[in-house]
C-alpha cells in the first residue's frame, strides 16, 4: 500500500489567473491536476490498496480535508470544494502532513525505536505539494527560508506526535516529498518563445531543498501541457 498525500496551497495568491483555457485560477489548475493524477493512477494495477489524503494550508483541524478515515469519494468532493484564502504557511502545512502520517506509524509499530530497521516493514508515502511558489508568510512576517515548526503543538493547535522526540527530522526514511510549483503567466506567451521541451526543470523556491532531502524533487510547471 502506498499513501499518496496531496497538500494543496489554498493561500490567497492561488486566486490569480493563468493564461489557460478561460483564464482559470491557479487553484482551479491545482484541482484538475490532482484529479487527473488520481484517475490515471487508478488505471494501474499497482494502485490497489492505495490511500489518498488531502490537506490544505488552513489551520488545524480544518486543514485535513480527507485523512485516515475518509474514502476516495469524500476526497474528490473535498477537492472540488477547496477555496483560496489566507497566507502561505508552507512550513506549518508540511509539518501537519508529516504529523498526520507519523502518528499512525507509532500506533502500528512501524517505527520500532531501539530495535533496528526492517526494510520490508514499511509504510511508503508520497507527498505532492501543489503551490504557486509565492512568498512564505505568517501573521508576523515574510520568511525567506522554509522552516518547519518542530515544537509540540506548534501546528495550529495540533498536539505533538508520540515518539517524535526520537527522530531528528519531521519525515521518515520511506516518505518522499515532491512539489509542483505553478509558474504560469497571466498573459499570452511572447511570440518566438520556446515551447515545451518535455523536460521539466526543478523550481528554485524554498521547498526545493526540502524535496531533495527526502529523495524527491520539485517541478517548475510553466504550462498545463506538461
Amino acid at each position: 500500500m502506498t499513501i499518496i498525500v496531496f497538500l494543496v496551497d489554498t493561500s490567497g495568491s492561488m486566486n490569480q489567473r493563468a493564461f489557460v483555457n478561460g483564464k482559470k485560477t491557479l487553484l482551479d489548475i491545482s484541482k484538475e491536476a490532482v484529479e487527473v493524477f488520481v484517475k490515471q493512477r487508478q488505471k494501474s494495477a499497482e494502485s490497489r490498496g492505495d490511500r489518498y489524503m488531502l490537506l490544505t494550508f488552513d489551520e488545524f483541524p480544518r486543514n485535513i480535508k480527507a485523512g485516515w478515515k475518509e474514502n476516495l469519494a469524500t476526497f474528490m468532493t473535498e477537492l472540488k470544494n477547496l477555496e483560496a484564502a489566507g497566507m502561505t504557511t508552507m512550513g506549518s502545512a508540511l509539518k501537519a502532513v508529516f504529523d498526520t502520517l507519523n502518528i499512525n506509524r507509532m500506533q502500528s509499530g512501524i517505527d520500532m525505536y531501539g530495535q533496528g530497521r526492517y526494510p520490508y516493514y514499511l509504510e511508503p508515502a508520497v507527498i505532492v505539494v501543489v503551490t504557486d511558489g509565492g512568498k512564505l508568510t505568517t501573521l508576523n512576517t515574510v520568511q525567506r527560508e522554509l522552516n518547519l515548526p518542530m515544537t509540540a503543538g506548534a501546528v495550529g493547535g495540533m498536539s505533538g506526535v508520540p515518539g517524535a522526540e526520537m527522530t531528528r527530522e519531521p519525515f521518515r526514511w520511506d516518505q518522499r516529498l515532491y512539489a509542483l510549483v505553478l509558474r504560469m503567466a497571466g498573459h499570452p506567451p511572447m511570440s518566438g518563445a520556446g515551447g515545451e521541451s518535455g523536460h521539466v526543470a526543478s523550481d528554485h523556491s524554498p521547498i526545493d531543498a526540502m524535496c531533495e532531502v527526502t529523495g524527491g524533487r520539485s517541478y517548475a510547471v510553466t504550462s498545463n501541457r506538461v
